[in-house]
């Protein structure tokens, strides 16, 4: 079906949720004109950043704020430093927010936000000069009520706590809940930092006593360990799941004999990869993705899954802790093939929840222990679990990402007619 995205490259990010989106329309009988009003972003910011180094060097950088949804509430989504980011990139993981929060019954928009740099590349001074600059050409556009940022690749509470301080300075206003992710000495809470991971574990979890009979004992490999890669690793160990496979962005390592986590964490500081794990089989990320496991959970990149290697995976489920990693060709396959997919939507939902948690607290200035924020994250997760399954099994022949994608974009759907947007 031609889609107003027509020149949207086929195989972006972007592509692979408008075709998503475009199904899910269908099952709910919107016609295409509606689809397209869903799927269009109600505004995208793009900046221009231009900085003196610390080296003396002039340079500019290029970013975005996709703010794609308000129908539930002020936009919210993280803010990700890559050297690929792209405005197409940015768009679609914003509305991939706006369909995470709906799911997740969250009072949020989607909004999302990248600058291209690779911040391996800049010092810590350059880096908060950089930080700085896109709050100064985004401020009038975000706050606790207008769209709420947050970390994601390659960003982190120190830059949270940057973008906080220079929003204070150019708006004269002490809105400490205009972000999240924030160090816990001005307004953070020490659950965002795992609850991404916390999510993706709960949900691992309940998908495995519906497909696999629990998941005590069961096999488990994760592509990526970094923040959300390493929490999922921790909390899936003490499950009692058996992680028998991680990498990292130089490689992998694999030991059916299972993986010590503590051990994990040790080889990372220490050699900057887990590939040096000393127990096991160095691999290739693509070696580890089509590896023997009960449990795959890609947490590191989009697309990785995709036509080329579906019909190779081994995995009897996977969990997707990524945004995006399978591609619409391989969720067709994983679905002839009977493998059950958790989508992003819901699998690392986590982090907002965290988020939401954070904001709630600074708007009503009050602050949870971390034991009660846990079991708030655990219990929304698990909550929006039973709401895909529920709806999983009463459409029949769907997958969980069309019955995901179902449940967020019918709620959506019927904010926008009740306000008069459609």
């Amino acid at each position: 079906m031609a889609t107003p995205f027509e020149e949207v490259a086929s195989s972006s990010l972007l592509s692979q949720q408008i075709k998503r989106l475009y199904n899910t329309g269908r099952l709910l009988g919107l016609d295409d004109e509606t689809v397209e009003a869903l799927a269009t972003p109600e505004r995208v910011l793009e900046v221009k950043m231009t900085i003196r180094l610390k080296d003396g060097r002039v340079r500019t950088f290029v970013g975005w704020r996709s703010q794609h949804n308000s129908a539930l509430g002020p936009y919210k989504g993280g803010v990700r430093y890559h050297p690929s980011s792209t405005r197409d990139e940015v768009v679609a993981l914003s509305m991939m927010m706006t369909w995470k929060n709906s799911l997740l019954l969250l009072p949020f928009g989607g909004g999302k936000g990248g600058i291209r740099v690779d911040p391996k590349t800049l010092d810590k001074e350059d880096l908060e000069k950089l930080s700085r600059k896109y709050i100064q050409q985004i401020y009038m556009y975000i706050g606790s009520d207008k769209d709420i940022p947050a970390p994601d690749v390659n960003t982190d509470s120190q830059v949270m706590a940057w973008f906080l301080d220079e929003y204070i300075k150019v708006t004269g206003r002490q809105d400490f809940g205009a972000f999240t992710g924030k160090p816990v000495e001005i307004g953070g809470i020490a659950v965002r930092e795992y609850s991404t991971g916390l999510g993706v574990a709960t949900i691992a979890k309940m998908a495995a006593e519906k497909f696999l009979n629990g998941i005590e004992g069961k096999t488990v490999i994760v592509q990526g360990f970094g923040n959300v890669g390493t929490y999922t690793v921790k909390f899936l160990s003490e499950m009692g799941a058996k992680v028998i496979g991680v990498s990292d962005s130089k490689g992998g390592v694999i030991d059916p004999e299972g993986l010590d986590y503590n051990e994990l964490l040790n080889v990372k500081k220490a050699t900057g990869s887990v590939m040096n794990y000393p127990k096991g089989k160095k691999v290739t990320n693509e070696e580890l993705l089509t590896s023997e496991c009960d449990i795959l959970i890609p947490a590191a990149l989009e697309n990785v899954i995709h036509r080329g290697n579906a019909e190779k995976v081994k995995a009897k489920l996977i969990v997707e802790a990524a945004n995006g990693p399978l591609t619409a060709d391989a969720d067709l396959t994983m679905k002839r093939r009977g493998i059950p997919v958790v989508p992003d939507i819901l699998a690392n939902a986590g982090g907002v929840v965290g988020s939401y948690v954070e904001w709630a607290n600074n708007k009503m200035g009050e602050i949870l222990e971390e034991e009660e924020q846990k079991k708030l994250v655990i219990s929304r997760m698990e909550k929006a679990f039973n709401a895909v399954y529920t709806e999983y099994q009463k459409l029949g022949d769907v997958d969980l990402r069309t019955a995901a994608m179902a449940l967020a974009v019918e709620r959506v759907y019927k904010a926008m007619k009740a306000m008069g947007q459609l």
